[in-house]
């Protein structure tokens, strides 16, 4: 496996910000996009859970794939979603984001039916056969039912080309831990579990596809860098900082934290499709609360304050 060196540091999971009607909202990506690569991530995923592909249509995500790489413009790669229920639309799922000039693709695995290891072994086979991309895994079994065992993992790394990596937003260390064991030093596991970005990167993790860097892009950031420059101590610090942020997603159904938060924080963000529905006025002041502890608000604002540029540089 070559040309996946790229695949690494913190990825922010991109929300998919959208008009009050629900329409998809271009500049409000765009906009989106600039902040976040302006707070140093080192990539930009979309259409992935954060960016509620469930709740989009094939020719929205198709749209989506072509604003993503075209406001990136080749600043730090970019990583498409391509989940579906079936494998044929996966795969043309995934040679659309080949076309739009995606780096790499994030594959969850599939919804609502249970596909045993082999019928799981060939969808992923069909996929990553369909490009000349590398294809992560994507395992989150408490959304979707479904998880990716070690051992198929490892047979997928070692079996299928293109199978370059793993998000692993299990939240089972222990099942992270046997990824990096069983598979090649080349494979790239990364943590999609926020709380545990730096016991990942203990374990041999190259970093970490984070929905909460929407929001504080700075912290998960702080916990990589200061992680790869020998300073444990610090990204240890910056870990236990980002625990409340994580842990305040209960508030609502996900991703309406996310987006509550960026319109707390004046970026774009929109309501989340329905049937999910922006947080209630308590959960809004309960969700501003976290925020102004980890230091990206000001105490004084209120939830319908706008909040300035000026305010906004330490986010």
């Amino acid at each position: 496996m070559t040309g996946t060196e790229f695949i690494k540091g913190v990825i922010p999971a991109v929300v998919t910000p959208m008009q009050a009607d629900g329409a998809l909202d271009e500049a409000g990506l765009r906009r989106l996009i600039d902040h976040l690569i302006e707070q140093h991530v080192h990539g930009i995923f979309t259409i992935g859970t954060a960016g509620e592909f469930w709740a989009l249509t094939a020719d929205e995500k198709r749209q989506v794939f072509d604003w993503t790489v075209d406001q990136v413009h080749g600043r730090v790669p970019v990583y498409l979603g391509t989940c579906a229920a079936t494998t044929a639309e996966a795969v043309q799922l995934a040679r659309d984001a080949q076309k739009a000039g995606a780096d790499a693709l994030s594959v969850l695995t599939p919804l609502f039916i249970a596909p045993s290891e082999e019928e799981m072994f060939q969808h992923y086979r069909a996929i990553a056969e369909a490009v000349d991309l590398p294809v992560l895994l994507y395992t989150n079994p408490d959304r979707t039912g479904n998880d990716l065992s070690p051992a198929l993992v490892e047979r997928l790394a070692t079996e299928v080309e293109h199978i370059a990596g793993i998000k692993d937003s299990s939240g089972n260390l222990s099942q992270t831990a046997e990824y990096l064991r069983r598979t090649p030093d080349d494979f790239r596991v990364l943590m999609g579990r926020d709380t545990l970005i730096y016991a990942a990167l203990t374990h041999g993790a190259v970093g970490a596809i984070a929905a909460s860097a929407n929001l504080a892009p700075d912290l998960s950031v702080g916990i990589y860098e200061r992680f790869v420059a020998g300073d444990p101590k610090g990204a240890l610090e910056f870990q236990l900082r980002l625990a409340p942020l994580r842990n305040a997603f209960s508030l609502g159904t996900f991703p309406a934290v996310l987006k509550t938060g960026l319109e707390l924080l004046g970026l774009p963000a929109g309501p989340p499709r329905l049937p999910v529905c922006p947080l209630t006025q308590e959960q809004r002041e309960r969700l501003r609360s976290v925020l102004v502890k980890a230091g990206k608000i000001e105490a004084m604002f209120t939830a319908g304050d706008t909040i300035s540029d000026e305010s906004l540089e330490a986010v």
